[in-house]
């Protein structure tokens, strides 16, 4: 899955959890020579614009001081919206039962991009049942997860 570097994590992860939020996950994405740091935050009342501020702030501080990434990079601080982004097995485990919408870096069994639901997770892969046929998809083969938003 397509989530920052560990140092990174390292950086963010105690900066967003002292200010009371969950950390669902980091991504960084290279735009030509910039990039672009996307910080996924969630808690239990749900995140609203004064949320994502507040940490936003607080981490701008931390990283221009422990400078975790090279060059420059745009911070963006957001909740995980209905069609939350999967990034452990812990997610996959947590959202069994759901409608996810899987990309895949390699095809599994001549496929890339799966939805269907999730049934669970079993020794790093990930079980999603599509049209009623099971597929065991490795965690290390997804580029990118959703949960697909039940209106």
């Amino acid at each position: 899955m397509r989530q920052a570097p560990a140092n990174v994590i390292d950086v963010v992860r105690p900066v967003v959890e002292s200010l009371g939020y969950e950390l669902v996950g980091v991504e960084y994405l290279t735009q030509g020579r910039d990039g672009l740091l996307r910080v996924y935050i969630d808690h239990e009342d749900g995140i609203g614009v004064e949320d994502c501020k507040r940490v936003s702030h607080q981490l701008s501080g931390v990283l221009d001081v422990e400078d975790p990434i090279r060059g420059h990079y745009t911070l963006e601080v957001s909740s995980p919206g209905l069609d939350r982004p999967l990034f452990t097995a812990e997610h996959f485990q947590q959202f069994a039962g759901q409608e996810a919408r899987l990309k895949l870096a390699t095809p599994v069994l001549g496929r890339r991009k799966l939805t269907g639901r999730i049934v669970g997770v079993h020794d790093d892969e990930v079980e999603i049942l599509v049209d009623g046929e099971s597929y065991m998809v490795p965690l290390d083969t997804i580029e990118r997860a959703n949960l697909v938003a039940e209106i």
